[in-house]
């Protein structure tokens, strides 16, 4: 999905997959200064945007960009014969040449060091709020859980609740989590665990985190996360009975696939 200024640009593709642009309707929505709103479905949605960009800036306009999720951001080291995928698909966008670049929960710094002028945003702590709330959580006796060393630096400015982080050994090549165990101080029985973090996919994470917050006394354990994949609904965690309700955003799913165990927030209404 790409929007400019809000509206939603539709494409047609000719017989043979390529795409037709509509530099009409473009050219009626453009600006002195543009917002492209950008979300990734497949690799083909980058060519768009490339289109689009371009076609803007043959009119000689200003274009800022917001990236919902930034495309293989889980990519962002090379380790054994894997590609640094991060690297050349920021890249990419860089020679697009954008004034800014905004980008939703990206999975670590290096998405942003690798885009130029660009700067991330975390509706992730914004809505853990309204999730504490609607849990019911206790911050004298109720936990945040952290799933890795990296999920806690990336929300850190989220302070004054008691903590709990995973260390976990993963598999590289084929992403199985081999083993998760509890770092901190429980002191508690019978308390309330969100588990916070960038990004789901299947779930084998949070599933394996749920079962050792159970083990050490959980009786609820929500997640939240920023963005959701559509693979939350075939992997196992949904209907494990050991995550009570997912809380994420629309930057992946759509609003309408949320359901009695999975609350999808518009994001529009959330950023700054």
């Amino acid at each position: 999905m790409i929007a400019l200024n809000g509206v939603r640009l539709t494409f047609k593709t000719f017989p043979n997959g390529e795409t037709l642009v509509d530099g009409g309707e473009i050219k009626g929505l453009a600006r002195e200064n543009n917002l492209l709103d950008f979300k990734y479905g497949n690799d083909g949605d980058l060519i768009k945007l490339m289109f689009v960009k371009k076609h803007l800036d043959e009119m000689q306009s200003k274009v800022s960009l917001l990236v919902r999720y930034m495309p293989y951001s889980r990519m962002d080291r090379t380790e054994g014969d894997s590609v640094f995928t991060l690297k050349h698909t920021a890249s990419f966008l860089n020679g697009l040449g954008f004034e800014e670049i905004t980008v939703v929960e990206p999975h670590s710094d290096v998405t942003t060091a690798l885009l130029d002028r660009s700067k991330a945003e975390y509706p992730t702590s914004l809505l853990l709020a309204r999730v504490m709330e609607e849990t019911g959580f206790d911050a004298s006796r109720d936990f945040l859980f952290f799933p890795d060393a990296g999920a806690q630096k990336r929300y850190s400015k989220v302070k004054g609740f008691k903590q709990l982080v995973g260390f976990k050994s993963r598999d590289f090549e084929t992403g199985e989590i081999r083993s998760l165990e509890l770092v901190g101080n429980i002191d508690t029985t019978e308390f309330k665990a969100i588990i916070v973090d960038d990004l789901c996919s299947y779930g084998g994470t949070f599933l394996r985190s749920a079962e050792r917050l159970r083990e050490a006394g959980a009786s609820e354990v929500y997640l939240l996360v920023g963005h959701c994949e559509d693979a939350v609904f075939k992997g196992d965690m949904l209907g494990s009975g050991l995550v009570d309700k997912v809380f994420t955003t629309d930057t992946i799913l759509d609003a309408a696939q949320g359901t009695e165990r999975i609350r999808i927030t518009e994001i529009g209404g959330i950023l700054s």
